[in-house]
């Protein structure tokens, strides 16, 4: 008995095995030390009215005003996107995405957002941002869920906040946090 587990000991399949095994672990816990977290805030210049409007509905349903808080009303956003909060502070990309009203009430919609990025820094970098807004919430939270360039593999989360609204001109800014760790 004790000389047939001695022959398994020497079958060199398990050897490469846990070598195997050993060396991707490895690689692994040094993948997880190369990630890094980036915290940005980024201001959206958002235009839902006027010839230069960045934010239009394009479906809805038939018969209804197509309204942010009309079930089913489809916007498409190509917001820009600003350091600061002046539309006069420097540009460091673009907003754009679809967003749907997407409760019965109006309350909440899904935001699917690509955050594309112009600026010196992150140029022709991404983030990709999806997930339900609760629209008369003070602070809504939405998931980062990839992201392309400097951002490849991200994850985090981003809030949304409303800054600032000139409803005669159609005009508001959105503070948009963004917390995301990626390699």
């Amino acid at each position: 008995m004790a000389s047939h587990f001695i022959l398994k000991l020497a079958d060199p399949f398990p050897l490469v095995l846990l070598l195997v095994f050993a060396m991707s672990t490895s690689a692994l816990s040094s993948q997880a030390s190369d990630l890094k977290e980036t915290r940005m805030v980024l201001y959206f210049q958002d235009f839902s009215g006027g010839p230069n409007a960045t934010s239009i509905p394009i479906a809805g349903i038939a018969g209804k005003l197509w309204t942010f808080t009309q079930f089913g009303t489809v916007y498409v956003t190509d917001d820009t996107m600003t350091q600061g909060p002046s539309p006069k502070s420097a540009v460091v990309g673009r907003a754009q995405g679809v967003t749907v009203a997407a409760a019965l009430d109006g309350s909440n919609a899904l935001v699917l957002v690509s955050l594309v990025f112009t600026n010196r820094e992150y140029n022709g970098s991404t983030i990709e941002i999806q997930g339900n807004s609760k629209q008369f919430q003070p602070v809504r939270e939405v998931a980062v869920v990839s992201g392309t360039g400097k951002f490849r593999f991200a994850r985090g989360y981003a809030t949304f906040e409303t800054y600032f609204v000139d409803l005669p001109s159609a005009y508001s800014i959105l503070r948009c946090n963004v917390t995301v760790q990626h390699y």
